[in-house]
C-alpha cells in the first residue's frame, strides 16, 4: 500500500477582478491521481504557476480540494475530524521555501522547535531542552544557537532551523516546497545534500517540489511532471530525465544545459 494516495485531486479557486468581482475561475490542480510509494522521494516539477505547490498543500489538508481524496496510510485524510486530523500532522511535515518568512522573528530557535513538542507531545522542560539540541545536531548546528532569534542567520542556516522543526515529531512524510530556490547556489546544494542523509538516517519520505529538474534528477526516486495543474508524467528519475514522453518535459530538460535529452 502507497503511503500517500491521491484520487481525481482538484482544486479550483475563483479569481477576481480589481474591481472585487469574479472573474473566472483557476484550476491549481486539475483531476491529479498520484501516489508516493513508502521510503522515496517523489520530484514534483513544473513552472511557477503550474499547481505544483497546491497540490502539496492538498496533500498535507492546508487548504481543502473543490473534489477528490487523499488517503494517508489508507486513511482519508478529508473525512478526518479534528482530534484524527491532529494525530494525522505528527506524521505529515512541510518545510517552506521562504526561510525568511516561515519562521516567527520573536521566537527564539528553543521556542520555534520546542513547539511541535508543546502541542502534540507532553515533555518536561528538560526533555524538550535535550530534544531540540538533538535536531540542531541533527541538521549540523550548535546547540548555542537555540538562545538565537532567526535574524541572526543566514538564510542557509534558517532552512537548516526549518528543517529541524519538520524532524521533531519524527513525521513519515515530509513536503519540501521549493526548500531550495531561495537560497544561492553553492548553500542549496548543501541542504539538497542534508536532506538526502535525514532521509537514510530517518527513514523519510519526500514530495520534493522544485522548478530546478537537476536538483529533482539528483534526489528523487521518481519523478512527476505539472503544468497548468494537470499531471503530464510520471516516471523513474533517469526515464523522465532521458527518455521524457511529453513535449513540456523535454523543453523543461533543454531549458537545462546538462541534462542530456535523447
Amino acid at each position: 500500500m502507497a503511503l500517500v494516495d491521491l484520487r481525481n485531486l482538484t482544486k479550483v479557486f475563483s479569481s477576481e477582478s480589481i474591481f472585487g468581482k469574479s472573474s473566472g475561475e483557476v484550476r491549481a490542480v486539475d483531476d491529479v491521481s498520484l501516489t508516493i510509494e513508502r521510503g522515496e522521494t517523489l520530484g514534483l516539477v513544473g513552472e511557477s504557476g503550474s499547481g505544483k505547490s497546491t497540490l502539496g498543500r492538498l496533500v498535507l489538508r492546508l487548504i481543502e480540494p473543490t473534489s477528490g481524496e487523499v488517503f494517508f496510510e489508507g486513511k482519508n485524510v478529508l473525512q478526518a475530524n479534528g482530534s484524527e486530523m491532529r494525530r494525522l500532522r505528527r506524521d505529515m511535515q512541510i518545510i517552506f521555501q521562504d526561510p525568511f518568512g516561515s519562521l516567527d522573528p520573536r521566537m527564539r530557535v528553543q521556542d520555534v522547535l520546542a513547539e511541535p513538542f508543546q502541542v502534540h507531545e507532553k515533555f518536561t522542560d528538560a526533555e524538550i531542552r535535550g530534544k531540540t539540541s538533538e535536531l540542531l545536531g541533527a541538521v549540523g548546528l550548535d546547540a548555542s544557537a537555540l538562545q538565537r532569534y532567526p535574524h541572526e542567520f543566514s538564510g542557509g542556516q534558517r532552512q537548516r532551523i526549518g528543517i529541524a522543526r519538520a524532524l521533531a515529531l519524527r513525521p513519515k512524510l515530509i513536503v519540501a516546497d521549493e526548500p531550495v530556490s531561495a537560497l544561492d547556489v553553492s548553500v542549496g546544494a548543501q541542504i539538497v545534500n542534508l536532506l538526502a542523509q535525514l532521509q537514510r538516517e530517518f527513514e523519510l519520505t519526500y514530495l520534493f517540489i522544485s522548478h530546478s529538474m537537476p536538483v529533482v534528477r539528483y534526489l528523487s526516486t521518481r519523478i512527476a511532471v505539472m503544468r497548468h495543474g494537470k499531471l503530464l508524467e510520471v516516471g523513474t528519475a533517469e526515464q523522465v530525465t532521458t527518455q521524457p514522453r511529453h513535449d513540456y518535459t523535454r523543453s523543461l530538460l533543454a531549458a537545462t544545459p546538462e541534462i542530456a535529452v535523447r
